[in-house]
């Protein structure tokens, strides 16, 4: 006689996602709302975070509270886990959402030729706008579930997922700082799975593929015709479906990662990327 198939178990759980107030992660907080989690939506800046909630439990009835919290600093991040263990109760979840790059570590050239104005080229970066990439991206993976992850300790259980990018595996040109950090998150989320194996905790990763953003739309679309810009076709040709992914998409993976679905996995990297990484151009 088979086992019958396990519930996603996600119900009243409380999951805290950093960066919550940006268009990828309240998202993914609004996902796991809809299974019946308790949702921290973590972001420096209060008022999108509390946005967020409220939209949430609009939408939802799951009980959300917005909090204010730098990834990067420990003090902020223990009062807003203080804040969430008196508001929502002990923490059971952790998505490492937090994330973003640095102009001054983008070069301005994708391959350097001779006679380039080596401002334009990677003798132009400069360290400050590594320093600035690397820390928000990995240390501020890293900061949090020192934080948040004890929690998790006392229970004897509980997920995490980091948002990893495809640049980890394939570098993009032109941004080399946010590629490195990424790729680093993949290791860590690797090393920590090991690590906290024997605790009950899961470590994964979720590598989203290119997605089309307020952020990233000037560079890939040109504002006076609607028309891919070079860069974009480039996307667009390097992605078999021959489309950007978008923010839902990512979330069945989450909830994979994050439910009893998924109890003997830790230490993966999970690519949601419409073939990206599987297509060699030709």
């Amino acid at each position: 006689m088979t086992a019958p198939i396990k519930e996603l178990n996600l119900k009243g759980k409380v999951a805290v996602v950093t960066g919550g107030g940006g268009v990828i992660c309240s998202t993914m907080a609004k996902a796991l709302a809809m299974h019946g989690a308790k949702t921290a939506i973590l972001d420096l800046n209060l008022e999108a975070a509390q946005k967020v909630a409220a939209e949430i439990e609009a939408e939802t009835g799951a009980k959300s509270v917005g909090f204010a919290a730098n990834v990067l600093d420990r003090a902020s991040l223990e009062a807003a886990k203080k804040a969430i263990n008196s508001e929502l109760g002990k923490i059971d979840f952790l998505v490492n959402g937090a994330g973003g790059n640095a102009a001054t570590a983008t070069s301005k050239v994708e391959k350097m030729e001779k006679g380039d104005n080596l401002e334009d080229t990677f003798f132009g970066l400069q360290l400050e706008g590594f320093d600035k990439t690397f820390d928000l991206n990995f240390k501020g993976t890293l900061l949090p579930t020192m934080i948040f992850a004890q929690d998790m300790l006392e229970l004897g259980k509980g997920g995490i997922v980091n948002i990893s990018s495809m640049n980890s595996y394939r570098p993009l040109t032109r941004i080399p700082a946010y590629s490195a950090s990424k790729a680093a998150i993949n290791n860590f989320t690797q090393w920590l799975a090991v690590h906290f194996a024997k605790t009950g905790i899961r470590v994964n990763a979720i590598a989203p593929g290119f997605l089309l953003t307020n952020q990233n739309r000037f560079l890939l679309i040109d504002e006076k015709t609607g028309e891919s810009t070079p860069r974009g076709k480039k996307i667009i040709n390097g992605t078999p479906m021959e489309r950007y992914g978008t923010p839902e998409e990512l979330t069945g993976s989450l909830l994979y990662l994050l439910s009893d679905w998924s109890e003997f996995i830790t230490g993966v990297v999970i690519p949601v990327d419409g073939g990206f990484s599987a297509y060699s151009g030709v």
